[in-house]
Parts: C-alpha cells; sequence; structure tokens
C-alpha cells in the first residue's frame, strides 16, 4: 500500500477513509509522512531531548487516529489536524516531565535557580499551550496560525494555502498574536 499511497492523491485516500475503507487513513499518512517528519524536526531544533522526529510524527499519528473518528478534508486539514497532534503530544509529554519534578523526588527548583535546557524547555511548552488556548478563545485564526507556524513548522506561504487566506492576512494575524502572546508572557 505504501508504493501506491504515493500514485494516490492523499484527497482521495482521505475520501476512501471516510467511506469506510480500512487503511485508507493510513495511505494517507503515509503520502505526507515526509512532510510531517520535516514540521516534527522544524519543532524539535529547540529541544531534540523531548522526542526524537520519527517518534513525535508517531506519537502524532497514534493521537489522531485514536481520538473519535476524524473527518479529514484534504492535505491540508490532515497537516494542520497533524500539527495539533504533535502540540498535543509535547504538551502531555512537558506535563509529564513537570509532574515527575514536581513529584518524584527532584530537588526544588528556586526562583534563583537556573533552569537547565529540558526544564525551560517543559515551562515554554506548558506556558505556550495556556497562551494559545486563551488566544484560541479571543481569535481562533490567529491561534491555528501559531500553531501551524510553531508546532508544525510551516510558513507563511503553506500556512496561507492551508487556511484558504492570503500571506498578507497569515502576516496580520502572526503579528497580532505574536504581540498577545508577547504581552502575556510579560505579566
Amino acid at each position: 500500500m505504501a508504493i501506491e499511497a504515493d500514485r494516490v492523491p492523499v484527497t482521495q485516500w482521505l475520501q476512501r477513509a471516510r467511506a469506510g475503507e480500512a487503511g485508507a487513513l493510513d495511505a494517507a499518512y503515509v503520502a505526507v509522512y515526509d512532510e510531517l517528519k520535516r514540521a516534527a524536526r522544524l519543532q524539535l531544533r529547540s529541544d531534540r531531548d523531548a522526542f526524537e522526529t520519527t517518534a513525535l510524527v508517531h506519537e502524532a499519528y497514534l493521537k489522531l487516529v485514536g481520538s473519535a473518528r476524524v473527518a479529514v478534508n484534504d492535505r491540508n486539514h490532515l497537516l494542520a489536524l497533524s500539527a495539533r497532534a504533535m502540540r498535543q503530544v509535547l504538551v502531555d509529554h512537558a506535563r509529564t516531565v513537570h509532574a515527575q519534578k514536581r513529584g518524584g523526588g527532584a530537588s526544588d527548583v528556586t526562583l534563583t535557580a537556573r533552569l537547565g535546557s529540558e526544564e525551560r524547555a517543559v515551562v515554554e511548552v506548558l506556558q505556550l499551550d495556556e497562551l494559545l488556548a486563551a488566544l484560541h478563545r479571543l481569535d481562533e485564526r490567529a491561534a491555528q496560525i501559531v500553531e501551524l507556524r510553531y508546532f508544525g513548522g510551516y510558513e507563511e506561504t503553506e500556512i496561507a494555502q492551508m487556511l484558504g487566506i492570503s500571506e498578507r492576512t497569515v502576516r496580520r494575524d502572526w503579528r497580532k498574536a505574536r504581540a498577545f502572546l508577547l504581552a502575556e508572557m510579560s505579566t
């Protein structure tokens, strides 16, 4: 099926999956696998200790197919859902690490102690997740742009195509979202 997945457009695989064909969603995922690995690699560039690229893609896939039957419309929708699944995987991992640090016999971190790269990454992922939830309540599209850019590693052109909006709108929403996130992080 992997060879056939290269020849059949992702949208057709997704249509087959919605029609109930076994393995069709798997084939669609195989067809975008390299793109998802690129997105994971970009996401993990700052924290290689959290996951390996392949592991993040596979965990995101398991989260995606393990959730309630998701009706994926097209390639862009699959990529956006995968970026969200990667975010959820990283947030779940960060929460687990954070819980272990708090109650797992680790030494307490004081305000004057320096955080190592893993602890800093955990705090950043958890904080960004909370801020994205707040942003989502204010501006759903801006939150989605941050998610696609930060967790998916997509460029403005790709995001514009995925969301069916202009690059100018992506840039405007990105600036607005960044301003919101920076303001909230400084409080």
